[in-house]
This record gives C-alpha cells, sequence and structure tokens, in this order.
C-alpha cells in the first residue's frame, strides 16, 4: 500500500513564490507529455503537525532516473518539471542531451538556475581502459575543469573501488587513488565522493573477516574523500552480507555508519524499496514511500545530530522507474509530507 501523502500545504505555499515563468513552463512540458499535475492547494490535506522530516532547500533527484525524458524533451521541460514538484538540487549522469541537441556547460548552469536548481554533484566513471575516457583515471583535469563550471559543491563517482579487486591491499590501493582526487577536487572547493552498491559490504577475498566497505572508510583521508550513502543499495548490503562466507554472523545497520561519521556523508540516495527475500538483493524498487524503508526515522536520525541538519542533501533515485516523471512527482510528495514523531 502507498504511504505517500497528498501534496503538503507548505510546498504547494512555496512553490507559489517561484514565479510564473516556471509554473507556465512546467505546464506546457505536461501537456506535451501527458503527465499528471500535482495536487492544487484546494485537493491538498494537511500532512500532519511537526516539524518536516526534510529540511528547506536539501531535496534533490538525480537525473539517471531522469534520462528518458533528458533524450528525448531536453533538459529544460524536465527542470520545469522538477521546479513544479519541488526540488531544489540536481545531480547529474553526464551532461549532454542525447538526441533532444547540444548544450554547453554554461547553458546548462543557467537553464538549471532559471528553473530555482542548485547543480549540486554529478556521476563520472572511475576507470577506464581507454586513455582518452572521461573518468578520473583518465581525465582528472578535464572531469574537475567541467564540475568547476556547473559550480558542483561535489563531484564524485558511481563505480565501487574494485580497480585492483576485492583483497584489501586492492582496495588500499584504490583508496589512494580516491585520496588523490579527492585532494585534487579539495583544491579547487568541491568534495570528490564515491556512491555504493550492495558489493561494497562484501568481504575481502583475501580476509573474510573484514568487510571492503570498512577498509574504503579507513583508507581514505576523511577529509578528502566522502560518501554518498546510496540508502537502498546499503539494505540490500545488508540482507547479502550480515553473514561472512563461513556463515558466522556479522550484522551491521547502514544508519550506524552514518551517525559514526555524518560529516563524511554530506549526499545520499533516496531510494525505496518492497522487501523480497526471493530476490537476490532482498528488495524490488518502487517509488519512494511505496517501500518499506523507514524515512522518517533515517532522514530524521541524521538531522536531529547536533549541527547536521543542512548539512546532507538528499536526491530521490529510481533505476527503472515506471514513468519517470510520476516518480519524481509522487517521491517529492511523499517526503515533504513527513513529519517528525513528538
Amino acid at each position: 500500500m502507498s504511504r505517500i501523502a497528498q501534496t503538503d500545504p507548505e510546498l504547494t505555499h512555496r512553490l507559489t513564490r517561484r514565479g510564473m515563468l516556471g509554473v507556465a513552463a512546467g505546464a506546457t512540458a505536461a501537456a506535451l507529455l501527458g503527465a499528471a499535475p500535482p495536487a492544487t492547494a484546494a485537493e491538498s490535506a494537511s500532512a500532519g503537525r511537526g516539524r518536516p522530516v526534510l529540511p528547506p532547500g536539501r531535496l534533490g533527484i538525480q537525473l539517471y532516473s531522469l534520462r528518458d525524458k533528458v533524450s528525448t524533451l531536453g533538459f529544460a521541460p524536465v527542470f520545469a518539471e522538477l521546479e513544479k514538484y519541488g526540488y531544489d538540487e540536481v545531480e547529474f549522469a553526464g551532461y549532454t542531451q542525447g538526441s533532444a541537441g547540444p548544450i554547453t556547460l554554461a547553458q546548462l548552469r543557467r537553464l538549471a538556475r532559471n528553473h530555482g536548481l542548485t547543480p549540486i554533484g554529478s556521476h563520472v566513471g572511475y576507470y577506464s581502459d581507454d586513455p582518452n575516457a572521461y573518468t578520473f583515471a583518465q581525465n582528472l583535469t578535464k572531469v574537475l575543469d567541467d564540475a568547476q563550471a556547473l559550480g558542483l559543491k561535489h563531484i564524485g563517482t558511481a563505480s565501487g573501488p574494485f580497480r585492483y579487486g576485492s583483497t584489501v591491499d586492492a582496495w588500499k590501493r584504490a583508496a589512494q587513488e580516491f585520496n588523490t582526487y579527492g585532494a585534487a577536487a579539495k583544491a579547487r572547493g568541491m568534495k570528490f565522493y564515491q556512491h555504493n552498491h550492495s558489493d561494497e559490504f562484501s568481504f575481502a577475498t583475501d580476509n573474510p573477516k573484514i568487510r571492503l566497505y570498512d577498509v574504503l572508510l579507513a583508507e581514505t583521508d576523511p577529509g578528502l574523500v566522502f560518501l554518498e550513502m546510496d540508502i537502498f543499495w546499503a539494505y540490500a548490503g545488508q540482507f547479502r552480507f550480515s553473514q561472512r562466507p563461513d556463515g558466522s554472523p556479522a550484522p551491521f545497520e547502514p544508519l550506524d555508519y552514518v551517525l559514526r561519521q555524518p560529516h563524511r556523508y554530506p549526499l545520499f540516495h533516496v531510494k525505496d524499496g518492497v522487501s523480497d527475500p526471493s530476490n537476490q538483493f532482498g528488495y524490488h524498487m518502487v517509488d519512494v514511500g511505496d517501500g518499506d524503508i523507514d524515512y522518517q526515522k533515517f532522514i530524521s536520525a541524521v538531522t536531529r545530530l547536533r549541527g547536521e541538519r543542512l548539512a546532507h542533501h538528499w536526491q530521490t533515485e529510481r533505476d527503472q522507474p515506471d514513468e519517470s516523471f510520476t516518480f519524481a512527482r509522487r517521491s517529492s510528495a511523499y517526503l515533504h509530507s513527513l513529519r517528525e514523531k513528538c
């Protein structure tokens, strides 16, 4: 059963202040796409009392979830829709529009700003066998030049540190490369980050008592290398790797990693799933609010920490949404509806 509430009246009020230009542009896109509009203020109901769980100005979306719309329509209609839905930030997964035509980084940055969206981060490949590849290992300067041109505060990779294998030493070697990228990003006023999937929580092949994610945390400089926890994949990792290869218990809680070192997690991917033990990952993905991950608990636990409420950015994502604009709209509505428990 969906846990998504109707649009929060506070959100409706805030959106009216963004100007008629963005609303009109979004309405045009919706008409072209046949997308269902969000609820109007008259249709909205109170989501309850209490402070919103979601901090103001910190809701973003990973544009990979909207890649079908970007490639067919271009960034402008996509950004117009995101403005309507109450998003504040965007995280890139490439800077081109596919068949929708070319766009410069300056145009892209200006377009986002015109729709009230802040480019907050971007995913770039870690390494490639191609010396000309657009990756950190092959073209670090170009990657950072582009991120700086977009005004990004974070630049990272969704690639796991498996370049040299799955041994402890292999991950130490990858960690040192991450430290190099982090130092180069810091010199330009940015933070380098790594986004996890579930395999990062597996165990070293040469020492199955050691979790690889712990090697990454221990061997990277906390002032240079940051993490973007994909919460869905972290819980999938919990499902897959709460036992060592010999069957001995090795339980962990993804939230505990964050609470121990909250400064290392400036970004999160908010992705939901319905528990399904028959699935190899323990869940199957759904729109945010339709699943079993307790985001009221998770986000509240992080933002209640002293000095941490505005220190993190929450990016919605679904890898293969049934309809990408619907996913974006419903996920935003759900997260804005959450209230802290009294």
